[in-house]
């Protein structure tokens, strides 16, 4: 559900950015409060395991398209919804900026969709509602599940709103939305079910985990070095490994796209404003499309990129790096700051 600049107006995509802009200052004065020691390579270590696993696209039967997991609501489970909004913002800004996975113009939207509505409306309205302090492995089955499903529907209501009122795309509205939806069902089931078997592991192994992020408080003395090896293991190996199997098919917003288009890549305007963005993040992309870069074969008229095993998996490895890198040093950044005060 990574939105292309191809899709937003400068104006749709500026109110995003802004609106994403002071709700990741709002969460950063909000974790300011909590970070502590332990919290910090948590929240490094969840976030390159979440990047690694947006990287493993899985066959929709009977579609021909794919998913993906978004991971907000997971991340919101385990960190509080304010931490993480900002480790899915670290994600998602590590991906635009050097795997060329979704636009800088759209990146604004793109933490929106996948961050505000899985942290910020699927988690306290849906899951904790459901959880409600009275954790068993039925009740937390049944809120991962519905508040993934809801997530990803707000998330895909999200993209057809801002495609929508960007009005630069042929895109029909209703044609667009009857598309989004269903499919974007079949993966938030499929995100919830991954949710609820992580969730129950942590429940049954470290339950205080879920007590202090459900409470926003630091994690003080609660043991979480088990944990954070068992998820930085778990991002090895997805990120290296378990990304060569990714689906081919078009992911649920690209099939959506050609539903209802006969497409599946819309080019952007040929203005001047949207050539300098894509020029920038070419020369930022160090590994776009998770793969190595561009290189001219003979015989071919254009230049191709090179996918294979190795890269996919420096991919995985270094992407996943760079969110760790990203998220400790703004956790950092804030204990100091909240030090200083």
């Amino acid at each position: 559900m990574h939105m292309a600049d191809a899709l937003l107006s400068p104006g749709t995509g500026g109110v995003m950015w802004a609106a994403t802009a002071v709700t990741i200052f709002y969460s950063a004065r909000k974790v300011q409060s909590q970070l502590d020691n332990r919290k910090i390579p948590l929240m490094g270590v969840l976030g390159a395991f979440v990047f690694a696993a947006q990287m493993i696209n899985f066959a929709i039967p009977g579609t021909g398209s794919s998913g993906h997991i978004g991971g907000g609501l997971l991340l919101a489970i385990l960190l509080g919804p304010q931490g993480a909004f900002l480790t899915m913002a670290s994600v998602l800004t590590v991906q635009a900026l050097f795997f060329a996975d979704g636009g800088l113009l759209a990146l604004g939207c793109n933490i929106f969709n996948l961050g505000f509505f899985p942290c910020f409306v699927a988690y306290p309205f849906i899951y904790k509602s459901i959880v409600n302090k009275k954790s068993s492995s039925r009740r937390l089955a049944v809120g991962s599940i519905l508040a993934a499903i809801i997530a990803l529907q707000l998330g895909s209501l999200g993209v057809v709103l801002q495609t929508y009122f960007s009005g630069i795309t042929a895109l029909p509205f209703f044609s667009f939305l009857l598309m989004m939806q269903p499919i974007h069902l079949a993966i938030g089931l499929a995100e919830g079910l991954a949710t609820a078997g992580i969730i129950s592991f942590i429940w049954n192994s470290r339950p205080e985990i879920l007590d202090s992020a459900e409470l926003e408080k630091p994690f003080a003395s609660i043991p979480i070095r088990n944990i954070v090896l068992i998820f930085l293991l778990a991002f090895i190996f997805a990120g290296g490994f378990l990304a060569w199997f990714a689906s081919e098919h078009p992911d649920g917003l690209e099939w959506a796209i050609a539903k209802v288009s006969t497409i599946h890549e819309l080019e952007s305007p040929q203005q001047e404003f949207y050539k300098k963005l894509e020029n920038f993040q070419e020369k930022t992309s160090i590994l776009p499309d998770y793969g190595f870069k561009a290189k001219t074969v003979p015989g071919h008229d254009e230049s191709i990129l090179l996918h294979n095993q190795t890269g996919t998996s420096i991919s995985g490895l270094v992407g996943g790096l760079l969110v760790f890198i990203c998220i400790v040093v703004i956790g950092v950044f804030l204990k100091k700051k909240k030090q200083s005060v």
